[in-house]
């Protein structure tokens, strides 16, 4: 089933949730809507579901290329799965899944023992076959969250859409169930949206990522793409760490103190703004000044446990910067705190122009 939405607007008052957004969700994909709180992206899920309305004359969602934006949520074959479960407490595992099933009108409630196979089938789905007769206050959190998301699934939606399902988890656990997610997708092929604002759980488990920003769409693409081809500074920004460095234009270069790098022909203005990103694992370390222009930086602090070593650096106009190093460039360095390094760019993007991050 795809999603298309098109155009559509949501305000709440003078405060603009969504403007003038549209976004196509091909079917069988698993797609993430990421950004920072108050970018638009539940209301967006909640629009989609018809538990928001969009503004009126606004745009269409359309579910497999049919408007679907007049029909109420109950007859849009939705599932919905929220970050806090939403369970019944009295209720036991068995009966929360089979619910959706056991309240349709008479002449759509399948047989007692047809509801019993399939909620027998979706605990084995979920692998929790064997706490079927437990309560919710008897299941830890990430296997509530898996009851809840059989629960939707239970009434065979068209669609499957989550807010934040692991937001309510500590990060072991939230780990764990991303990547069972991502298994159970590839298993039963629905078409779902996710909403999150952790970029790693994004990048992992979707197919495509949907960055959005103050009610828009920054862009769309697969995570490899959003990552290493950011298509806005905003998406750079947001989307892992990144050292920005703030210099001006001279004689069509961007300066940055004693580095120098091509400035984009577009744009460039002489004295003008100019800012330089560098991910902390694209910045190289010299313990001397090599012949290309470098940054002269002091090491503030060493980290070396974890799978890399990070260097926090202090540059002298007191830039902080953040660099990332294998376990074997370090030891080759053999840096201490207070050391005098130099910093150059192995690869960098350039922004000119006035830009508040």
């Amino acid at each position: 089933m795809s999603i298309e939405v098109r155009n559509i607007t949501k305000t709440f008052g003078r405060f603009t949730a969504l403007c003038d957004v549209s976004l196509s969700v091909p079917s069988g994909q698993l797609v993430a809507l990421l950004g920072p709180s108050g970018s638009g992206k539940t209301t967006l899920l909640r629009v989609i579901a018809g538990l928001e309305n969009a503004d009126p004359g606004s745009g269409s969602v359309l579910f497999h290329e049919q408007d679907v934006a007049g029909r109420h949520a109950r007859d849009r074959h939705v599932g919905f799965v929220f970050q806090h479960y939403a369970l019944f407490k009295h209720m036991t595992v068995f009966d929360n899944i089979a619910f959706g099933l056991t309240v349709r009108p008479r002449h759509r409630r399948p047989g007692r023992d047809e509801i019993r196979r399939k909620v027998q089938d979706l605990l084995r789905l979920i692998q929790l076959e064997n706490l079927a007769n437990r309560y919710p206050s008897q299941l830890s959190g990430g296997q509530r969250q898996r009851v809840a998301l059989a629960r939707a699934l239970a009434v065979e939606p068209k669609v499957l859409l989550l807010d934040e399902p692991f937001g309510a988890l500590d990060a072991r656990v939230r780990q764990e169930l991303r990547r069972w997610l991502r298994r159970l997708h590839d298993e039963i092929h629905i078409t779902s949206l996710f909403v999150t604002h952790d970029q790693e759980e994004a990048l992992e488990v979707a197919d495509r990522v949907v960055v959005m920003n103050a009610g828009r769409i920054e862009q769309v693409g697969t995570p490899d793409e959003v990552f290493h081809q950011p298509a806005t500074e905003f998406v750079l920004n947001f989307l892992g760490h990144v050292n920005v460095f703030r210099g001006r234009v001279q004689e069509d270069r961007a300066v940055f103190g004693s580095l120098a790098v091509d400035a984009p022909a577009a744009g460039i203005v002489e004295g003008g703004e100019a800012r330089l990103f560098v991910r902390p694992h694209e910045l190289e370390i010299l313990v001397h000044p090599g012949l290309d222009a470098s940054l002269p930086a002091r090491v503030m602090r060493i980290q070396s446990a974890g799978p890399v070593v990070k260097l926090e650096l202090l540059t002298e106009d007191d830039q902080p910067v953040q660099v990332e190093l294998s376990h074997d460039q370090s030891n080759r360095l053999g840096l201490r705190e207070n050391d005098t390094v130099y910093v150059r760019p192995r690869q960098s993007r350039v922004y000119l122009g006035h830009y508040s991050i």
